[in-house]
């Protein structure tokens, strides 16, 4: 994975880490299960392709290639950042794990769920920080050439691209339940928002590429950058307007007749 003797042992962390969560999560059906409450197969099939995508960005063939090849290193960055944060959310494990649990255990995550420290990660503000930020200080700081020379922060960048992915996509489709509904126009704008800085970076890239790479090569993964991930940011945005356009039909169903027809006209 890198240039360090260390790179076997992480390798395997991180294939450990991965099939851990494979476990866990079928565990969690099976218990759902034998309590009457069945679990869509679909969502098990998300959760499986989505710790998958997270894995081989950071442990394997493709990991070994992002040090040499910027493309190689585009797609383990979309990947990790955006492909699997949108398959593992769409899982549903907070709602998988609330149904799994004993009920004091269930009330315990809700509490957490409900801590101050999550109500700021969770913001969709903070998300879009976190998530855009993060990957301006790879390309523009000597981040990049760690990452290359150490694969523990290599590890550590991809960590981070993932659970800053997963706090926005999450905070976008909103599958799980949240006890921090922020208005969904706060939602739109920080996403857009990330939208705009992931074409401005990669065009930025394209016109001045970092000199760890070959230009053509740099060109060629910024143009990925910005083509196959607005593809995923188009499902992103797709699932977040379903959601707002199923909220307002419930808010309406609630409203009196003439109150609704008021507001339609």
């Amino acid at each position: 994975m890198g240039h360090e003797g260390s790179a076997p042992s992480l390798d395997a962390l991180v294939v450990a880490g991965a099939v851990a969560g494979v476990v866990l999560y079928v565990v969690a059906v099976v218990r759902s299960r034998q309590r009457g409450r069945p679990w869509p197969w679909l969502r098990v099939v998300s959760w499986f392709a989505g710790v998958a995508a997270a894995m081989i960005s950071v442990a394997g063939p493709l990991a070994v290639a992002s040090h040499g090849s910027f493309v190689a290193h585009m797609w383990a960055h979309l990947l990790v950042g955006m492909l699997a944060p949108l398959l593992l959310v769409l899982a549903a494990p907070i709602s998988l794990a609330l149904r799994a649990l004993s009920v004091d255990s269930a009330r315990q995550l809700s509490r957490v769920l409900r801590s101050r420290v999550l109500r700021v990660l969770s913001h969709p503000v903070t998300a879009a920080c976190l998530n855009a930020g993060g990957l301006w200080l790879i390309y523009w700081t000597p981040l990049l050439g760690w990452m290359q020379s150490s694969s523990l922060v290599h590890v550590a960048v991809h960590a981070h691209l993932l659970l800053a992915g997963y706090l926005l996509t999450a905070a976008a489709i909103g599958v799980d339940p949240t006890p921090h509904r922020v208005p969904n126009l706060i939602t739109g704008a920080a996403l857009l928002a990330t939208m705009a800085s992931h074409s401005i970076l990669a065009k930025t890239l394209y016109a001045n590429p970092p000199d760890l790479y070959a230009v053509a090569d740099v060109q060629a993964g910024a143009q990925l950058m910005y083509y196959a991930g607005s593809w995923i940011e188009a499902a992103i945005v797709a699932l977040f307007c379903a959601r707002w356009y199923r909220e307002a039909g419930r808010h309406a169903s609630r409203m009196p007749r003439g109150a609704a027809a008021s507001q339609m006209r």
